[in-house]
């Protein structure tokens, strides 16, 4: 386990692994963060890595700002962007990298998240936000759709009446309009968001990482089976889980009435 050091060198954002806790930055402050098509091979590659060797990622971003979404002067003419080139071979190996990482995912959104980086945000396992934050579905107001996953989280977070409504009216949401629809997880007042989203990363990199693993699998899972399957797959993935050294240190901690000390890997 790497720890407490930059693992690699990268020129748009920050990476380093300390406790278990994998922490990507989006370093483009200037440029509020927008995704340029070298940060995407980077975030492609951290999440990768944090996949092999940490025990949760939290992505967030450096300055006022989560994400801005696309970085439409990366290409030079942006008429001449090939969009369906750039989101197959560039945004779709990084939303999958984050989207299967084996580990839990958090992104912790500082500030505004719009267009294809909401969408990076809500790519993650678990949102935080701070109060400052919104999100913004922005493709309407240059005659776009919503992508980077945008079509396929929406719906499944928010509902399909919200997804559509956020989709076609390109408003912003508040970071607790967000909560309270089910959009993310939880916010908190700007002065207390680092602590909160440090203190879940810390106590995920502590837990069971098999179970979670297996976790994510079943609920991404159960949108594709019916109840029958669903329950054979569950039944196969708690049987993997029962021949775990962290599920038998489990029930001893719990019998022992002490907190258990997960091994994760």
């Amino acid at each position: 386990m790497r720890k407490g050091r930059d693992v690699k060198d990268y020129e748009t954002i920050t990476f380093d692994i300390d406790e278990g806790v994998a922490l990507l930055r989006l370093n483009r402050p200037d440029k509020m963060n927008a995704l340029s098509t070298q940060m995407r091979a980077e975030i492609t590659d951290a999440a990768t890595e944090a996949g092999r060797t940490a025990r949760v990622l939290v992505i967030t971003g450096e300055g006022k700002a989560f994400c801005s979404g696309q970085d439409l002067s990366d290409t030079g003419d942006v008429s001449a962007m090939d969009l369906e080139r750039v989101l197959r071979d560039e945004y779709e190996p990084m939303l999958h990298a984050i989207g299967n990482c084996p580990i839990p995912t958090i992104s912790a959104v500082n500030g505004p998240a719009a267009g294809a980086g909401a969408n990076l945000a809500l790519a993650a396992d678990v949102v935080i936000a701070s109060e400052r934050a919104y999100f913004l579905q922005a493709f309407a107001r240059i005659g776009l759709i919503p992508d980077a996953g945008g079509t396929y989280w929406m719906p499944r977070q928010m509902g399909a009446a919200k997804a559509m409504g956020a989709a076609l009216f390109a408003e912003p949401i508040s970071a607790q309009q967000a909560s309270d629809w089910g959009m993310i997880w939880e916010w908190a007042p700007d002065a207390e968001f680092t602590a909160l989203w440090r203190k879940r990363a810390a106590h995920l990199a502590k837990g069971p990482t098999q179970a979670y693993a297996n976790m994510k699998q079943a609920l991404r899972q159960s949108w594709e089976n019916g109840l029958k399957g669903q329950l054979d797959f569950e039944a196969r993935l708690q049987g993997k889980c029962g021949m775990s050294r962290d599920f038998q240190e489990g029930v001893v901690a719990f019998l022992e009435k002490r907190p258990p000390h997960f091994e994760g890997r």
